[in-house]
């Protein structure tokens, strides 16, 4: 008897503990205060929560996040807490005049369930249940629908309706996606109204899109509005003010500080993948041979910060360009690597005549040689790499070849960031006269303080002195701070009160267009 009184002590201070078990519960109580109604009082938690479990089996494999919605309500003991807290004051009608106004941010109201809500909402209202049990699949029905409309519509605007990183293969940039610490925080809001006024997108550009979205009936407008409208809510890692961002679409690098432009400037990027690249992709699969692998060359969008500089760059060639290109170039002229400033190293040992190389002894697949050009002004990276870390090995650079600025269309790349001024670019990163003049010095450039002259004459009669072979190698220099660098990909956004369009020039707009089709 003894050993019994002390296991029936916890359970009955458990129960005791908790509201939900009270006779009659907070539902109860509310609802029957509110209509002026007794027979809520007789509100039997039991016989609700039998209900409540059935209607979240059959309503939750159509939720993007039931494990979450199923942990909380656990919690909870399955308690209707939303109708408990918010239905009297009006909140849950808000919640559903957000829900039905969602088309100002281009959703779809039905993916919210919001006709069913309204309906739910005006059964209750009504308050012609004859017996309070038949209101059980009514409030059970309610609560569940609307918080999983609740937590969708707020995850929709605060990070997006799709995470990028599932839909394009080369999209690096770690966006911040919702959690389930963070939902199970806004099914406890106790202020349901400020939950979802604070969930509004409020940054500038976000709100030109959606003006211009909301003032033109032009079908095509109306897509790549939403659609970058969607890009504005992803959440970007944090840049500061002070970033440089290049925008693949827009061909352009723009060093942004505040709001003010620091330097803007055009870029070549990486060239698109060849057309019906799926399947050509599978067909390689399939046969191993590199005549099948079909070229992708696209710059990967990423963040990261720029930390170095070098002048003089070597260009340690990757060995997709080595197979598909140096290859057939060295077979076809035996002069080629000479003439170009390439070496060539077998099991990393430098071969002193690559001229002599047998080419028709190797195959390509399984080339065995790396190469490296060396600096100077054949170089493809030109003068000046500008390095940061990421796991593509894309950096930004100079070029030898000026006319690809020219071109409208300057996906011409094999993947790197080409940039239109260099020289301008590192003046900026290394943000002092000294350092820029020792940079300067280095490819042959007068400095701008005079004073610093006597590094460029030590440089040039160096070059100059016929007695010592001067080899041209590269120089190492350190950014004032690190800069972040963000390489995006928008296809609109508002720039001096005008909302500026760009052509799709990866078809990433259609493959996100796809992504979010039964969400419009």
């Amino acid at each position: 008897m003894k050993n019994f009184r002390f296991l029936i002590i916890p359970f009955i201070l458990a129960i005791s503990s908790c509201g939900w078990f009270k006779s009659p519960p907070e539902i109860g109580k509310v609802l029957a205060e509110h209509f002026k109604n007794k027979m809520y009082k007789d509100f039997d938690t039991t016989a609700y929560d039998s209900v409540f479990v059935e209607t979240m089996n059959e309503l939750s494999p159509g939720f993007i996040n039931p494990k979450t919605i199923k942990a909380f309500y656990a919690v909870n003991n399955d308690a209707p807490e939303l109708v408990t807290r918010f239905y009297i004051n009006g909140e849950l009608d808000s919640l559903n005049s957000y829900l039905e106004n969602s088309t100002v941010h281009g959703l779809n109201p039905k993916v919210f369930k919001t006709e069913e809500i309204k309906n739910l909402l005006s059964q209750l209202g009504e308050n012609n249940f004859k017996k309070v049990e038949d209101s059980y699949p009514v409030i059970a029905r309610l609560e569940i629908l609307s918080a999983n409309a609740y937590l969708n519509y707020t995850n929709f605007l605060k990070y997006g309706v799709v995470n990028p990183r599932n839909i394009f293969s080369r999209y690096y940039i770690k966006v911040r996606r919702p959690d389930s610490a963070g939902m199970v925080r806004l099914l406890s809001t106790d202020h349901l109204l400020d939950s979802l006024k604070s969930a509004q997108p409020k940054s500038p550009q976000y709100k030109a899109l959606q003006t211009a979205y909301l003032n033109t009936d032009i079908a095509s407008e109306k897509r790549i509005l939403l659609l970058n409208m969607e890009r504005f809510r992803w959440q970007m890692p944090a840049t500061g003010n002070n970033f440089v961002q290049v925008n693949i679409p827009d061909f352009k690098l723009t060093w942004f500080d505040d709001q003010d432009t620091v330097i803007s400037m055009k870029v070549c990027v990486g060239g698109r993948r060849e057309s019906g690249y799926e399947e050509k992709l599978k067909a390689f699969a399939k046969s191993g041979s590199l005549d099948d692998k079909p070229k992708n060359h696209e710059t990967p969008l990423l963040f990261s910060k720029i930390n170095s500089i070098q002048a003089n760059p070597i260009w340690n060639i990757p060995v997709s360009i080595a197979q598909s290109e140096i290859y057939w170039m060295a077979r076809k002229d035996p002069y080629y690597l000479s003439n170009s400033n390439i070496k060539v190293y077998y099991k990393d040992k430098l071969i002193g005549e690559p001229d002599t190389i047998n080419w028709n002894k190797y195959s390509r697949e399984k080339l065995p040689f790396k190469f490296k050009q060396g600096s100077g002004g054949g170089n493809a990276l030109g003068k000046f790499k500008f390095i940061f870390d990421n796991s593509s090995s894309i950096y930004l650079h100079d070029t030898n070849n000026k006319n690809g600025f020219n071109l409208s269309n300057r996906a011409i790349s094999h993947g790197c960031v080409r940039i239109e001024k260099p020289l301008d670019f590192a003046e900026k990163l290394v943000g002092d006269t000294y350092t820029y003049d020792k940079l300067r010095a280095e490819v042959d450039l007068p400095p701008v303080d005079s004073t610093h002259n006597k590094w460029y004459k030590k440089r040039m009669a160096a070059k100059a002195d016929t007695l010592k072979a001067f080899q041209l190698k590269p120089a190492w220099f350190s950014p004032k701070k690190s800069v972040p660098l963000l390489i995006t990909y928008f296809t609109a956004w508002s720039e001096n009160n005008k909302i500026e369009y760009r052509p799709d020039v990866y078809d990433m707009d259609e493959k996100l267009w796809m992504a979010m089709r039964k969400f419009r």
